[in-house]
């Protein structure tokens, strides 16, 4: 049985690179995608500080995202592409990382309570097929050294699933 162990979050390089092999040990063995989304939003969303949401959006067409598994409140079912941040980042083709979502035009408020996002590409041998999504209550809660971490997070989740075989 898996248990998450707590992690000192002084050093965010040192704490995402313990996160990530926590992650791999949850991962480890099982292939299903549906399941290892849940785990590694169950994960994030307890060992990450600040969060109020953490889950995934999948493509469903090249026009639409679509909810995934999440941590959090009940959240927006249906993003189209170009749209928020999630459907920004998807059309750009490049992570995002949103100091305060207030200044972020088109702005999807799923949760009024959110200030800042970032949302990072899955991305498999195909392309990109979703995105995993992170709000905070907190503006400016993210860095580029969360991006990097939960890139590489995301790239962990990719590699566990049936995505790549």
């Amino acid at each position: 049985m898996f248990a998450a162990t707590a992690i000192d979050t002084s050093n965010k390089p040192a704490f995402y690179n313990e996160l990530a092999t926590q992650l791999k040990a949850l991962l480890e063995g099982e292939r299903d995608s549906i399941a290892n989304a849940a785990n590694t939003s169950a994960l994030i969303y307890q060992m990450v500080p600040g969060l109020n949401w953490a889950g995934f959006y999948f493509l469903q067409s090249d026009e639409e995202l679509v909810l995934g598994p999440f941590q959090g409140k009940p959240a927006c079912v249906r993003i189209a592409v170009g749209k928020g941040v999630c459907g920004t980042a998807i059309d750009l083709g490049m992570s995002m990382l949103i100091k305060d979502v207030n200044d972020f035009p088109g702005h999807i408020a799923c949760d009024a309570d959110s200030r800042s996002e970032l949302v990072v590409l899955l991305r498999d041998a195909d392309g990109v097929f979703g995105v995993l999504d992170l709000d905070s209550p907190l503006p400016a809660r993210f860095d580029k050294e969360d991006q990097a971490g939960i890139e590489k997070l995301a790239a962990i989740y990719v590699a566990a699933s049936s995505f790549e075989d």
